[in-house]
C-alpha cells in the first residue's frame, strides 16, 4: 500500500511539473506575440550637478538597433516622438542586419522634430561608408569618434563601433570644456569597461537587445560572455555603470534582429529628461 501511495505521489509531482513547464512556455509565447511586439516609450529623469538651469528640462530621445523594423512601425515611432517635445534625437546604430542602408528609414527618422537636430553612430552591422553618406544626405549628422557642443553646456559625443574599429572616447570628447555636461553615445557598451569614462556624465548604448529572447527577462542565452558582450548580463538592459562608475543606460533597441523573436525584451524608445541636482 505504501509503495502504491509513493507511486501516485511521484506521478502527481511529475504531472505538476509538466503543467508548470507548459504554463511557462505558454506565458513566453503569448508575451512574444503581444507585449514584445509593442514599442515601449520609456521616460527617464537624469539628475546631475553638471546640468545647469539653462539645460534643466532638456529632453533627449534615443533609438537604437532598428534592424528589420517595418517602415510603418517606424513611422508610428516618428509620429509619437513628434508629440513629445524632443530637443535632441540620437541614433545608436545597427540600422539594418546586413550592412544595407535603409534609405526610407533614415528619411523617416530625419522627420523627427527637434530643436537641436538628429545625430547617429554606427553599429556592428552597419557599413560605415555607405551609412554615413546616406545619413548626411538625409540631414542626420554622423558622429565618428567626434563630438560637438549643442546647447548651453551640453556636449554630445559619439564613437565608432567598438567591434569593428579602434574607437576612441578620448578623441570623441577632446573638444569638451570644463563644466560641460558630456553625453556619450556608443553602440556597444563594452567600450565603457576598457576606456576612460571619468569625464563623461551619461552614456547611452544599445547592441544587446535586452537579450532578445530571455527567460522572464532574467536570463538571456545570447548574453553568455564572449558572444555579443564580454560582460554577461551586466549590460542586458537599463541602468548600469562603466568601469569608472559612470552611469550607462542600455536600450533594448526598437527593432528585431532577423527572425529571432523578442521574448521578455520589449522594443524601446528611450526619452531622458535632464534635471539639475545631485
Amino acid at each position: 500500500m505504501a509503495k502504491n501511495r509513493s507511486r501516485i505521489s511521484s506521478k502527481k509531482i511529475i504531472a505538476s511539473m509538466g503543467i508548470l513547464c507548459l504554463a511557462v512556455i505558454l506565458i513566453h509565447v503569448v508575451h512574444a506575440f503581444t507585449l514584445d511586439r509593442m514599442v515601449e516609450y520609456k521616460e527617464l529623469t537624469f539628475k546631475s550637478p553638471q546640468v545647469t538651469s539653462e539645460l534643466d528640462g532638456y529632453r533627449v530621445a534615443f533609438i537604437s538597433d532598428i534592424h528589420e523594423m517595418d517602415d510603418e512601425d517606424l513611422r508610428a515611432v516618428v509620429e509619437k516622438l513628434n508629440t513629445m517635445d524632443i530637443n535632441l534625437l540620437v541614433l545608436g546604430g545597427d540600422f539594418s542586419s546586413d550592412g544595407r542602408v535603409p534609405r526610407t528609414k533614415l528619411e523617416l527618422l530625419s522627420q523627427v522634430r527637434t530643436t537641436d537636430g538628429v545625430f547617429a553612430v554606427e553599429g556592428n552591422h552597419d557599413n560605415r561608408a555607405r551609412l554615413f553618406v546616406a545619413l548626411e544626405e538625409c540631414g542626420i549628422t554622423p558622429l565618428s569618434d567626434s563630438g560637438l557642443k549643442l546647447h548651453a553646456n551640453l556636449y554630445l559625443a559619439g564613437v565608432t563601433d567598438y567591434w569593428g574599429r579602434d574607437s576612441s572616447i578620448a578623441q570623441a570628447t577632446e573638444a569638451a570644456l570644463p563644466g560641460d555636461f558630456i553625453l556619450l553615445v556608443s553602440h556597444n557598451p563594452d567600450i565603457t569597461m576598457v576606456q576612460d569614462t571619468v569625464s563623461i556624465d551619461l552614456i547611452l548604448c544599445g547592441h544587446t537587445h535586452g537579450g532578445q529572447a530571455t527567460f522572464f527577462g532574467l536570463f538571456a542565452p545570447a548574453l553568455v560572455p564572449g558572444r555579443i558582450t564580454n560582460y554577461g548580463h551586466r549590460f542586458t538592459s537599463g541602468w548600469s555603470t562603466s568601469r569608472d562608475n559612470t552611469p550607462v543606460y542600455v536600450s533594448n533597441g526598437v527593432g528585431q534582429y532577423l527572425q529571432v523573436p523578442r521574448v521578455f525584451a520589449r522594443p524601446q524608445v528611450i526619452v531622458i529628461t535632464l534635471r539639475e541636482g545631485a
